[in-house]
C-alpha cells in the first residue's frame, strides 16, 4: 500500500492519512489515519492504517509521537506497527482492542471500558473524548476545539470514498449501492440499529452534539469540511428526538 494513501493537512497541525481499504475485499470503505500536533508539541495520532514510509516520514516531521490511539473495538490492526515504531508512546484503546491484541505482547497505558469514565489521559487540554459504551463498536468520539474539528472511526460514515481511493485510479464508488452519507435515512437506520444500549447511545450523542466542531474526519470516507455538528445531529435524528 506504500505511495496509495493521500497525505494531507485538513487544518493547522491536523494531518489526515485516507488509504484505500475494501471491506471483506469488495466493498470500499477507505481507512484513515489522523494526527495532530498539540500545543506542546507533541504528536496525538490515531492509528487506523498502516504505517507505510510517507505515513512515517510526515509523522517524524511534524515532532515526537506521543500518543497512539485505538479508536475502537475493530481498528486496532495496525497499533502494534505503530507502538514498535514509538515505543515511548502512550497507547490508548478501548478494552475489547486489549483482549484482541494479548498474543501480541502489547502493552496497553489506558482503556476505555476499562478504566474508571472520569479518567484523563493527558491529552485532554487539547482534545476532548467521549466513549461511546452502548455503541456495538465501543467507539470514541475525539473533539480538537483549537481546530473545530471532530475525529471517529465507526459512528459516522461519509461514503464513497474519494479521497481515500484518489491515488489508485479508482473512483472507490460502491457497487449498486452507491453512497452513505449522514444525511440518508438508510444512515439514521444504520446507527440506531448498532445502539446496544439506546439510553447510553442517547447520553453520549448529546455530549458530541455540545463540542462545537465544523469538521468531521472520519475513518470511513470522505471529510466533512462544514456543518459537521449539522450532520452529526442529522445521522442520530432518532436518537435525539
Amino acid at each position: 500500500m506504500n505511495g496509495k494513501c493521500a497525505i494531507r493537512e485538513v487544518a493547522r497541525g491536523v494531518w489526515t492519512f485516507s488509504c484505500p481499504f475494501s471491506r471483506f475485499g469488495v466493498i470500499p470503505f477507505g481507512g484513515r489515519s489522523t494526527a495532530i500536533k498539540l500545543s506542546n508539541g507533541d504528536v496525538w495520532v490515531l492509528a487506523s492504517t498502516p504505517l507505510t514510509d510517507e505515513t512515517k516520514q510526515k509523522l517524524d516531521e511534524l515532532g515526537p509521537v506521543r500518543w497512539i490511539i485505538g479508536a475502537d473495538a475493530v481498528h486496532h490492526l495496525y497499533l502494534s506497527a505503530f507502538k514498535q515504531q514509538y515505543p515511548d508512546a502512550k497507547l490508548i484503546a478501548v478494552k475489547e482492542s486489549m483482549g484482541k491484541k494479548s498474543t501480541e505482547g502489547l502493552k496497553f497505558d489506558g482503556a476505555w471500558g476499562a478504566d474508571p469514565p472520569d479518567t484523563k489521559y493527558g491529552f485532554e487540554d487539547d482534545i476532548k473524548h467521549c466513549f461511546f459504551s452502548g455503541f456495538v463498536n465501543k467507539d470514541v468520539a475525539f473533539f480538537h476545539p483549537a481546530s473545530k474539528t471532530m475525529i471517529e472511526a465507526d459512528l459516522l460514515f461519509n461514503l464513497p470514498p474519494t479521497e481515500q481511493y484518489s491515488k489508485t485510479g479508482s473512483s472507490g464508488r460502491i457497487p449498486i449501492f452507491g453512497t452513505l452519507s449522514p444525511y440518508q435515512w438508510i444512515h439514521k437506520r444504520f446507527v440506531y440499529s448498532l445502539g446496544t444500549d439506546k439510553e447510553a447511545m442517547k447520553r453520549d450523542v448529546r455530549t458530541v452534539v455540545g463540542w462545537d466542531f465544523e469538521r468531521i474526519i472520519p475513518c470511513h470516507g470522505d471529510v466533512i469540511e462544514k456543518d459537521g455538528n449539522k450532520a452529526w445531529r442529522e445521522a442520530y435524528k432518532w436518537y435525539l428526538d
